[in-house]
C-alpha cells in the first residue's frame, strides 16, 4: 500500500517541490524529503490522507512557508572565530588544539593515508608531483587515494566533533 501511494505521488511531488522551491528559498529536494517525512509520519500516525493528492499539494506548501520563515531568521556569521585577524590568547589556543586534533586523527588513518596527509598539510605547500614522488605513486592516483583518506578522516573525526557540539 504505501510503495503504491508512493509511486503514485512521486511525480506530483517532484513537480510541486520544483514548483514552489525557488520562491521558498530552498532546493527542490529538499522540499521533497520534508514531504516524503511528514507522509510518513502521517501513516504511522493516522494512516494515510483521504485525499492524497490535496494532501501532498498542500504539504510542499506548507514546508515551502516553514522554509521561507527559517530563511528570514537565519543570520550567517560574519566570520569563523578562527578567522578573527584580532585574535585573543583564547583564539589562539583553540586553533592551536584543533590542529592538534587534526594531527592526532591523520596518525590513526589507516596505510599510507598519515603520509600522503601530512604531505597535503605541510607548510611547503608541496604539488601534486612533488607528493607522488615523496610517497613513491603515480601522480594519476594521488587524487583517489586522497578522496579515501580524506573519507577515513571525517569518519574518525565525526563522532569526535559530534561529541564536542552536543556539549554547551
Amino acid at each position: 500500500m504505501t510503495h503504491d501511494l508512493v509511486a503514485a505521488l512521486s511525480p506530483l511531488l517532484t513537480a510541486e517541490a520544483s514548483a514552489e522551491a525557488h520562491a521558498a528559498g530552498a532546493e527542490p529536494g529538499d522540499l521533497e524529503q520534508a514531504v516524503w517525512l511528514r507522509l510518513l509520519e502521517r501513516l504511522e500516525a493516522e494512516g494515510p490522507p483521504p485525499d492524497p493528492h490535496g494532501w501532498l499539494r498542500k504539504a510542499v506548501r506548507a514546508e515551502a512557508r516553514r522554509s521561507r520563515r527559517t530563511i528570514r531568521r537565519e543570520r550567517p556569521y560574519g566570520a569563523e572565530p578562527a578567522d578573527d585577524v584580532r585574535a585573543d590568547p583564547e583564539q589562539h589556543v583553540l586553533t592551536a588544539a584543533r590542529c592538534r586534533a587534526l594531527r592526532e586523527a591523520v596518525r590513526r588513518l589507516p596505510g599510507r593515508c598519515p603520509r600522503l596527509m601530512e604531505a597535503l598539510l605541510s607548510p611547503k605547500d608541496l604539488t601534486y608531483r612533488e607528493i607522488a614522488g615523496e610517497l613513491g605513486i603515480s601522480q594519476g592516483s594521488l587524487g583517489p587515494e586522497r578522496s579515501r583518506c580524506l573519507g577515513c578522516l571525517r569518519r574518525l573525526l565525526t563522532p569526535e566533533v559530534a561529541a564536542r557540539e552536543a556539549r554547551g
